[in-house]
């Protein structure tokens, strides 16, 4: 199937951090390089808007991007929310799962083909991870079951082991390295039926391996740098995203 419009709707994983893109002007990611393939692949005119905005919780995605895919009627969806959710203390995952079957439904029900995911794990490089593990295990078991329930495409990044590598991530442990862009890309369009560069999943390589005090070392120097700014911004009630805008905010044609 040749898909002529996608809309992609979510947070920093969807926008592209930390991909930067080759001209310098933002980052890419891998919703890019998917309309990027997808428009090579049609003959019709394509485009493509990507409305994802760094930091954003699951109800500000459905209320603040949904409603303005819907109203662009795009061939394709791709739906990406809850990660920074089930970082927070209060999250509640009976009301958000609740709301994110309702919020397929009704993507479905637009004629809409609907790309949903199952997150990688990144428990193992984050404080926190026995509060944090557990609830990625429930929302990534909702994901299959709504997947199923209403006929969209699930890309399951779950179960690729090679995302344990520290080489598809970037400096703060949270966000996507280029390699770990390009890796999900290549699984989105497989899930499409639609062949990928097949570099882009080529494993990075092994790890670098340190010492215990090497590790240690940069342990605190993330923190300092990156552990220490997300908690000041919860503190404060402050977004990464708060000055951010949608990167494609329209529908408009991909440039080659």
């Amino acid at each position: 199937m040749h898909w002529r419009s996608y809309v992609a709707v979510g947070d920093s994983f969807t926008e592209g951090l930390d991909d930067p893109h080759p001209d310098g002007a933002g980052y890419r990611g891998w919703a890019d390089l998917v309309a990027s393939r997808l428009a090579a692949e049609t003959a019709h005119d394509f485009r493509y808007a990507n409305l994802a905005i760094r930091g954003r919780l699951f109800d500000a995605i459905v209320d603040g991007q949904v409603p303005d895919a819907l109203r662009m009627g795009p061939d394709l969806i791709s739906f990406a929310g809850g990660g920074n959710d089930v970082l927070r203390r209060n999250f509640n995952p009976g009301a958000m799962l609740t709301r994110f079957d309702d919020v397929i439904r009704m993507l479905r029900a637009s004629g809409a083909d609907v790309i949903i995911f199952r997150w990688a794990n990144v428990t193992r490089r984050l404080p926190g991870r026995r509060l944090i593990l557990p609830r990625m295990e429930i929302l990534n078991r909702a994901v299959g079951d709504v997947a199923e329930k209403h006929g969209a495409k699930l890309v399951d990044l779950w179960h690729d082991e090679e995302f344990h590598n520290p080489l598809l991530w970037s400096e703060d442990r949270l966000h996507m390295a280029p390699a770990g862009h390009r890796r999900v890309a290549a699984h989105v369009l497989t899930a499409l039926d639609v062949d990928p560069d097949a570099s882009w999943f080529d494993p990075p390589g092994p790890a670098e391996r340190r010492t215990w005090l090497a590790a240690r070392s940069r342990d605190l120097r993330w923190a300092r740098q990156h552990l220490a700014p997300w908690v000041k911004r919860r503190l404060t009630g402050r977004s990464s995203g708060d000055t951010v805008s949608a990167k494609r905010p329209t529908l408009e044609p991909v440039a080659d």
